[in-house]
């Protein structure tokens, strides 16, 4: 289910080109905090997923809200079992 919902989170990613910085920016919309920067595309979005895999661990382990993303509702896994 996690790695479900790091893929669905992903696929809302929004990348812009920073022409005067020559560097791309890519965030998540709705999970703040979640953004990358590199001069390079595809390692902005491998930075960008994983500060989406950072923040998801933090959240889990001090019991923050997790946004639902296209229906992926994480609370489910962070319940004690």
């Amino acid at each position: 289910m996690l790695a479900q919902y790091i893929d669905k989170a992903m696929e809302q990613a929004v990348y812009e080109i920073i022409e005067d910085e020559g560097t791309y920016w890519g965030e998540i919309p709705g999970l703040q905090g979640v953004w990358a920067r590199h001069t390079a595309l595809e390692q902005c979005r491998r930075e960008l997923r994983e500060a989406l895999s950072d923040w998801l661990a933090l959240r889990l382990t001090f019991g923050l809200p997790i946004p639902i993303v296209q229906g992926i509702d994480l609370k489910q896994i962070a319940q004690p079992v």
